[in-house]
């Protein structure tokens, strides 16, 4: 695996290409891209099958395992590279490869995971021409002028015809009798994470009209972007318009959320982590959306609880974990620990109602809240219905939340310097350690835990 110091870029973006498509279409995004972000194209298609949504996520995976860093990386799928985008993220946050740092995606015009919605006599046209091993330049040529609103550059035209000559025409079959009518939604599931949809508006089948409709169930938190004057082959048609919002979507994911430090990144991906374990901390990872609906406080509970976290639980300058966000989840979820004082509500309506009866006395300057701080610690104050000890015992267990909420975060462990999750493993008999000593470490733990390299199981 590549050392994150070899490339001087903040994050990685992985492009899959639509069909038709190959790795070099990536080109003029990756020329226009902002000099934070590395674009790495990816070849679904050049092994000759697409029969299937998972064979192409195996090429995508393997290929993205050999290139990735450690450090945060994005998605890009344009087409059936976002059918299979789609299948590559619900993997990786499943933690079933080793492989860390996916952030959000990029999808351009792209397939759904439901079979793709494509008229008959299309899809017979195009396996019409697919008969052979590969595309005739005359049909080629014909498809990309078929999937753009405007007529391409001649020098643009040309490496969009030779990627399709190239592509074999095996393939494009798999993909139009098999792998674009596969309904892979039981396999990817909703994926909670941020994404940006662009779309053009000259696109019939998966344009900006189709694509809130096919997206809504997959990306809760997509913002589909329509394009004007742009047909179906976006990394020709709108190379800068996707390089921007690829830089776009990366400061507000880098302003959401803190990065996980890509040595840190290398020992989650590794072999010593369990896959649960990775899974979990995949998912911590990902940038809190602030702005949605809470699921059991209201929001004015919410805000009062992000006021409270910000004095009780401080993150220094930079960007930071809603961990107001993550409790309201936690409570939706029923992950509480499930103690309470006798004659206490439950954890939902106990937080409620502490949560209340702290806004109804909550001070503008930030010395008196702290001074209220200390008075919920100690004498604590009225609060209706919390039970005989009032609100200090419920105070307790919401400030172990938020502390166990920031200590949960993959970057908060990085920054305590803590790796005892990574020696379980994924092998038959746990990791372990070869040495605990003060100022050592072994040679899978990040450099900055120690001087001494004491050499340690793989």
């Amino acid at each position: 695996m590549p050392s994150a110091a070899n490339h001087p870029h903040e994050c990685t973006v992985f492009f899959l290409p639509g069909l038709g498509l190959d790795a070099a279409s990536a080109g003029a995004i990756a020329a226009s891209a902002d000099p934070r972000l590395r674009v790495v194209g990816i070849d679904l298609l050049d092994r000759g099958r697409a029969a299937s949504v998972d064979d192409l996520a195996d090429t995508a995976l393997e290929r993205i395992t050999a290139e990735v860093d450690g450090g945060p990386f994005l998605v890009c799928g344009h087409s059936l590279g976002g059918k299979v985008a789609a299948r590559v993220m619900a993997r990786v946050l499943a933690g079933t490869e080793q492989v860390f740092g996916l952030a959000g995606a990029v999808l351009l015009a792209p397939s759904p995971p439901t079979p793709e919605p494509m008229p008959d006599d299309k899809r017979a046209e195009m396996l019409a021409t697919a008969q052979g091993d590969h595309l005739s330049r005359e049909d080629a040529a014909a498809f990309v002028s078929a999937n753009v609103a405007t007529p391409l550059s001649a020098e643009v035209n040309d490496a969009a015809i030779d990627a399709v000559v190239r592509q074999p025409a095996s393939a494009w079959r798999d993909w139009l009798t098999a792998g674009s009518l596969e309904d892979a939604t039981s396999l990817v599931g909703a994926l909670d994470l941020p994404v940006v949809v662009l779309a053009g508006e000259d696109d019939e089948a998966l344009g900006a009209d189709a694509q809130p409709d096919l997206i809504a169930e997959v990306y809760p938190r997509a913002r589909v972007e329509r394009m004007p004057g742009v047909g179906h082959l976006l990394p020709y048609e709108a190379p800068e318009r996707v390089a921007a919002v690829l830089a776009e979507t990366w400061d507000a994911i880098r302003a959401a959320a803190p990065v996980v430090p890509a040595e840190w990144g290398r020992v989650i991906a590794s072999s010593r982590v369990d896959v649960a374990v990775r899974r979990a901390l995949a998912h911590r990872a990902i940038a809190d959306d602030r702005g949605r609906a809470p699921r059991t406080l209201n929001r004015a509970q919410v805000e009062t609880l992000r006021a409270l976290a910000a004095l009780l639980v401080p993150q220094g300058d930079g960007p930071s974990i809603d961990l107001a966000t993550r409790i309201d989840d936690m409570l939706a979820e029923g992950g509480t620990d499930g103690w309470r004082p006798l004659g206490s509500p439950a954890d939902p309506i106990a937080y409620a109602r502490g949560l209340d009866a702290i806004a109804a006395v909550w001070p503008g300057e930030v010395a008196e809240q702290r001074s209220l701080i200390v008075r919920l610690i100690t004498d604590g104050i009225d609060a209706a219905g919390l039970g005989a000890d009032g609100i200090r015992s419920w105070f307790e267990d919401a400030r172990n939340d938020l502390l166990r909420m920031w200590l949960a975060h993959p970057a908060s462990l990085a920054r305590i310097g803590f790796d005892g999750f990574a020696v379980g493993g994924t092998g038959p008999r746990p990791a372990g350690w070869s040495a605990i000593s003060a100022g050592e470490r072994e040679t899978w733990e990040p450099s900055e835990l120690g001087e001494t390299v004491v050499e340690g199981a793989a």
